[in-house]
């Protein structure tokens, strides 16, 4: 997912986004320890996004609240 996807969506959207992605990551690091993965490259891509869209939140929630002592 890239940085303009992101910034396209609303704030439940990241919300919902951070939350289905963080269930993805735990599950693929469970099935990557019962067995390989297929593209274990998954995970570190997956940490990425919620990254990324945990830092979206988080300026808009700055902007939000610098917006609103003005």
């Amino acid at each position: 997912m890239k940085s303009s996807e992101i910034r396209e969506l609303s704030l439940k959207e990241i919300e919902e986004r951070i939350e289905s992605e963080e269930n993805m990551l735990v599950r693929l690091k469970m099935n990557h320890a019962v067995s390989p993965l297929d593209n274990p490259n998954k995970i570190p891509e997956t940490r990425k996004n919620i990254a990324r869209l945990k830092t979206e939140l988080q300026s808009r929630l700055i902007k939000e609240q610098s917006e609103s002592n003005k």
